[in-house]
């Protein structure tokens, strides 16, 4: 699923956010990206979902080559992720049932089965009663709620989470969190950059450790990196 040899991103003029960085990850596996702000784990993110361009390397997702990708190839790509970021990007001039379904809006599926899904996955994240309501009338740990269940709900094959429950109380966090594992029983990838160690050690699942770009840690992997 994710393939990666050798990795270097550099800023102008000369800030190296990732450097020499080699990582596999197969399909169906659960990985944790940890490390200090900065360490460069959102970078990471962005070079695998093609928001960034990398400077030196090989890097390869879901089959993509991601130093040589056209506009066609990243369009199929993110077809087949789901995706949470920091900052959320819900869409603000739809509602939260229509920024949810979005994705499956784009598949093709008619109107009446994406709401039915929408609204089961919004259940499940207990915001059925927002469903028609607009994004900035949600709090922070609502909209990243939306975020995440618009991740989910086309079934993706890959999962990118930039810390998906930084706004969220323990208890949502256990939620999204079971969201996730379930996803990732079902055969989905999931990739989650995260700052919360108590739900690293609780999963104890493969977890990555970045300092200034380079990997100082890989943690439960039975399989290692080559």
């Amino acid at each position: 699923m994710i393939k990666i040899k050798n990795l270097f991103k550099t800023y102008p003029p000369h800030q190296e956010a990732i450097r020499g960085l080699s990582l596999r990850v197969l399909k169906g596996d659960f990985l944790f990206i940890a490390g200090a702000s900065g360490a460069g784990k959102s970078t990471l993110l962005k070079l695998m979902l093609g928001q960034e361009r990398l400077t030196q390397g090989e890097m390869v997702i879901n089959n993509v080559d991601m130093k040589n990708f056209t506009p066609k190839d990243l369009i199929s790509l993110r077809r087949d992720i789901g995706i949470v970021f920091q900052d959320y990007k819900l869409l603000l001039n739809k509602n939260i049932i229509d920024n949810v379904s979005y994705g499956l809006e784009i598949k093709g599926y008619p109107k009446k089965e994406r709401y039915e899904m929408a609204l089961k996955i919004l259940k499940s994240l207990k915001l059925e009663d927002r469903a028609y309501d607009m994004p900035m009338t949600l709090s922070g740990g609502e909209q990243q709620r939306i975020a995440v269940a618009r991740a989910l709900i086309h079934k993706p094959s890959l999962i990118l989470a930039d810390e998906p429950t930084g706004n969220l109380d323990a208890q949502m966090t256990s939620v999204v969190f079971d969201l996730l594992l379930e996803a990732n029983a079902a055969g989905v990838t999931v990739v989650v950059a995260t700052h919360n160690l108590s739900i690293i050690e609780e999963l104890n699942l493969r977890t990555i450790v970045l300092d200034h770009g380079k990997i100082i840690g890989d943690y439960d992997n039975p399989r290692g990196n080559e």
